[in-house]
């Protein structure tokens, strides 16, 4: 179920989670859940809004691509027209009286109606297909698949009148369509609401009553945007948004499957992406450095790191059927490609042309064909050498490996003199050296009991060992990161496999790009009788991250909009093929696009530009006339309410009992988890570490992410499956966040910590409630608020017979699971 937060009580009430709870509190708050109504449609039918997604659900699957009952294939307009072979024709333009195909959708009579399967179309659906038709059956473009236009705003109806709502650009767009509608958008927000939704927005931590009370009373005209840009210069924006890209790209620290085994080293790149980030690494940059990061030109450590993008995936250490599971991995890789950073569900074309988007199988492997000099992750008796790169080099690892070799040859020579000479001493002694005693009978007695040749040799050898070891040494230290640490610079040949069965290839395919996005086959360098790679991935990479690409730009500009306001202006952000959701303001959207070409695909620029908006800092208040035209908010009238995600509500729970540890990069950390969760693997605890509790209070984008054992206070508040890639989080509100909030040892011991907080900083309990609403809410407490928690601090005590320090606990933990703290207006 997905919850409705407008429905909530605005503000100072405890959530409505847990009736027994609320029992106790003597405040009871109603909760309504409702599903979304379907979003409204314009008065005009749009052919690539309205008309191709309609016929690709509900028709292409028995007169599409692959099908054609009664002679009748829907996918393109010639066919769509044709005369069929009852003589009549489904589509007659500017005639929707003479369309079959309008005559069966609304058909009452069911053995006549289509589909014959499933629910007839709505009546919003047939009067969308009747207009389409009368209006002459236009037959367009996807609108994904057409470049990038460069959309001037445009100009609206009474300017003075719509001036408050327009700020900048983007409110034109906005504000165009609201217009059409004669809806009226919400006006700006509290300043105290603006800029806790930017902190949470920006770097996910809440500010404090200090912060709020500077921003609200700086009366200069740019107090927002100079907020706006000290918050994009803090080290916990890479922190908040490096966690959006973790999920898009399937991050875990493990293998999956039974095992479940360590990826060594992944933190590595989820420290590469925090920091590429902060630094506003442009967008197609750090695109290339994690698809070919090792082909650059000027390849380094960190290009390095960023390809362990490809290393991320689930692995199975003992495949059934070996071949098939390699093309699952390059399956896995092209997926995550495809959606995560094109939009693109390319993967649907692996055992058949695309059933919907103009994808043929031929251009998913010649898709793969550019992955096939990847080598696998790891093999059952070697798991690290295709994963682990030394950041010393090659040379170095040579020269280290020829090192060790050496050592260990004359450790061996060494100790065969040693066991020479051992034989030929007492007793006693033979078995001193094999114990802890061992080197000092030997530095006493060996030379006693060796002829000359033989010392000669072993001092010699003993010379060489310290030379050796004094070379090793003096030879940069090792430092692994999880990367592409070989690859096939020549790969085996990729064919179309019908089906998907890898077992019965078919014809030859080389790599090149799909037909719809341009097609062509990429300029591969003649390859050096040493080359360590094929130069494919970097050929793949350009063609992505080519301003020309009509979809790289679009995707990630849609995703940022989407982690702003709650949902893209492509609501289906991983899709944006013909099963997609339409654009809700597409001129919007490429408006937006063409400016972070133009701005140097620069994050944090486009961040601004959003949240300069008024449409961003609209008030989340309820409008009747506009709530009952446009329900789902897509004309964008208000701002949306939200909870806070997983990690916004373990870190401000750690920040506002004042022991969150910001501490930086490295290591992963392991928050304690009971036995009961333990208990649910396979071998229970096995790959979970125990971390210091000033550890485990770090950020929650540090916790060690174990695909079989995700901590409960994530898990619970909806964080994503690790096995694919994850374009929005579900939202929702369920009986065990309530028990999570209220009864975990995690919510339990920050109850604690916030109430021996509140102790230190006041003496008296108007005081620490004072205090505590403080670090909570950050801001002052009210005379009410006082009052009303001092009478529950009395029932507490007289009713349920507790101790101050438990009652005070309870308040606080009040506090926590209340609208106030858990919601972002």
């Amino acid at each position: 179920m997905s919850l409705n937060p407008h429905t909530f009580p605005r503000k100072r009430s405890p959530a409505p989670m847990l009736r027994a709870w609320f029992a106790v509190t003597g405040v009871l708050v109603p909760l309504t859940l409702f599903a979304a109504e379907p979003a409204p449609t314009g008065e005009t039918a749009d052919f690539g809004r309205d008309i191709k997604p309609l016929l690709a659900r509900r028709c292409f699957s028995c007169h599409g691509p692959d099908e054609a009952e009664g002679g009748l294939r829907l996918h393109e307009s010639k066919s769509a027209q044709a005369e069929l072979e009852s003589g009549k024709r489904a589509v007659v333009p500017g005639a929707p009286d003479q369309s079959e195909l309008l005559a069966r959708v609304a058909s009452k009579d069911e053995s006549e109606r289509m589909p014959p399967e499933g629910k007839p179309l709505t009546e919003s659906e047939v009067a969308a297909l009747r207009q389409w038709i009368a209006a002459g059956a236009e037959w367009k473009g996807h609108w994904a698949f057409e470049p990038v236009a460069n959309p001037d705003p445009p100009r609206l109806q009474d300017e003075a009148q719509w001036a408050p709502h327009v700020a900048t650009d983007i409110d034109r767009f906005v504000a165009a369509q609201l217009q059409a509608r004669g809806l009226k958008p919400n006006r700006d927000a509290d300043r105290r609401v603006l800029i806790r939704r930017a902190y949470y927005d920006l770097i996910g931590l809440p500010p404090s009553t200090a912060e709020i009370e500077a921003f609200v009373n700086d009366t200069q005209p740019d107090a927002w945007g100079r907020l706006i840009d000290r918050l994009l210069e803090m080290p916990q924006y890479g922190e908040r948004w490096g966690r959006h890209w973790l999920d898009l790209v399937r991050y875990a620290e493990t293998n999956s499957f039974e095992r479940d085994g360590p990826k060594p080293n992944a933190w590595k790149y989820r420290d590469y992406v925090i920091r590429s980030l902060n630094e506003d690494k442009p967008y197609d940059r750090f695109l290339l450095e994690q698809l070919a990061g090792d082909e650059l030109p000027d390849a380094n450590l960190e290009t390095m790191t960023a390809t362990g993008f490809y290393r991320l995936g689930i692995w199975d250490d003992e495949p059934a059927d070996p071949l098939l599971a390699r093309y699952d991995e390059l399956d896995d890789i092209l997926t995550v490609t495809g959606q995560g950073l094109m939009g693109l569900t390319l993967n649907c074309a692996r055992c058949h042309d695309h059933k919907i988007d103009p994808v043929t199988q031929s251009d998913y492997y010649g898709l793969i064909a550019f992955f096939q000099g990847l080598t696998p992750y790891g093999h059952r008796g070697d798991q690290t050498s295709n994963n682990q790169w030394d950041a010393a080099g090659p040379a170095v690892k040579s020269q280290r490996q020829q090192l060790e070799q050496q050592k260990k040859q004359l450790e061996r020579e060494s100790r065969e003199l040693e066991q020479a000479g051992i034989a030929k001493m007492p007793a006693p002694d033979q078995r001193a050296t094999e114990g802890p005693e061992r080197a000092k009978v030997l530095r006493k007695k060996l030379k006693d009991h060796l002829d000359d040749q033989q010392w000669e040799q072993y001092e010699a050898k003993q010379a060489a060992l310290r030379e050796v070891s004094k070379q090793l040494a003096g030879l940069p230290a090792e430092e692994f990161v999880l990367a592409v640490a070989k690859c096939d610079p020549r790969p085996a040949a990729t064919h179309v496999l019908p089906r998907g069965n890898p077992h019965a290839p078919a014809a030859e395919v080389s790599p090149h790009f799909p037909e719809i996005l341009g097609g062509g086959s990429p300029s591969l360098p003649e390859l050096a009788a040493d080359a360590r790679s094929s130069g494919r991935r970097l050929a793949l990479a350009r063609w992505i991250t080519s301003p020309d690409n009509r979809l790289t730009a679009r995707v990630m500009v849609n995703r940022v909009w989407q982690f702003h306001f709650g949902r893209g202006i492509v609501a289906s952000s991983n899709n944006f093929g013909m099963l997609g959701t339409p654009p809700t303001h597409p001129e919007l959207l490429d408006y937006l696009t063409t400016h972070f070409v133009k701005d140097g695909w620069s994050l944090k620029k486009l961040h601004k530009r959003i949240m300069l908006s008024a449409a961003y800092r609209r008030a989340s208040s309820d409008n009747a006339e506009a709530l009952a035209a446009d329900p789902g908010n897509e004309l964008l009238w208000r701002f949306d309410i939200r909870r806070l995600s997983a990690e916004e509500l373990r870190d401000s729970m750690l920040q506002v009992t004042g022991e969150l540890n910001r501490q930086m990069y490295g290591p992963s950390i392991y928050p304690k988890i009971s036995q009961e969760v333990l208990a649910g693997q396979s071998r229970p605890g096995a790959g979970w570490g125990n971390s210091s509790p000033e550890q485990a209070s770090r950020r929650s984008v540090y916790i060690h992410i174990k695909r079989s054992l995700i901590p409960p206070e994530l898990s619970v508040f909806d964080f994503p499956e690790t096995d694919r890639s994850c374009e929005a989080r579900f939202v929702t509100i369920q009986p065990a966040q309530a028990l999570t909030m209220l009864n975990s040892d995690f919510a339990q011991a920050r109850a604690e910590k916030l109430a021996e907080r509140c102790r230190a900083e006041a003496e008296d309990l108007a005081g620490q409630i004072r205090v505590a609403i403080d670090h909570v809410f950050s801001r002052a407490a009210e005379a009410d608020e006082i009052r009303r928690y001092s009478e529950l601090f009395e029932r507490l005590r007289s009713q349920h017979e507790a101790s101050p320090e438990a009652a005070l606990k309870l308040i606080c933990l009040a506090l926590l699971n209340t609208n106030e703290f858990m919601f972002l207006d």
